[in-house]
């Protein structure tokens, strides 16, 4: 019995940093997979992360241009400076927990670096790419 309670307590120490998903992030994902988005491939979300494309604006650029590949650090606006605050719920425990906020960021940020809205299926990857960070 004894043994049984260790395993569990360290596959609980193991899984809990692994899973930050939220109700909101649940309930997108949901969304995206009716939209026509497949299993989710968060190894796509990283190579596309630092993947540049002509933004909006014209110029290259990618998602690490203003937020960086250390997803507990801030990030900061290519063309504003704004502070963008970390992208981990681990330390930044308000992120993902916003349905609206995140189709908006979704939006904007697909559109500022990549010159066009994001697929269901590359929202599906970046968000189980981020939420796992």
């Amino acid at each position: 019995m004894k043994r049984l309670f260790s395993l569990m307590i360290l596959s609980t120490c193991v899984i809990a940093p692994i899973a930050q998903a939220t109700p909101a992030s649940d309930a997108l994902l949901a969304k995206y997979k009716s939209e026509g988005a497949g299993k989710a491939d968060p190894a796509k979300a990283k190579a596309d992360w630092t993947k540049e494309a002509v933004g909006e604006d014209g110029q290259k650029m990618s998602c690490s241009t203003c937020h960086g590949t250390d997803f507990s650090k801030a990030g900061k606006h290519h063309k504003t400076s704004k502070v963008i605050e970390p992208m981990s719920r681990r330390v930044n425990a308000e992120r993902y927990t916003d349905e609206k906020k995140i189709e908006k960021w979704f939006k904007r940020n697909c559109k500022d670096a990549w010159g066009r809205e994001c697929t269901a299926q590359e929202k599906t990857d970046f968000l189980t790419y981020l939420i796992a960070q």
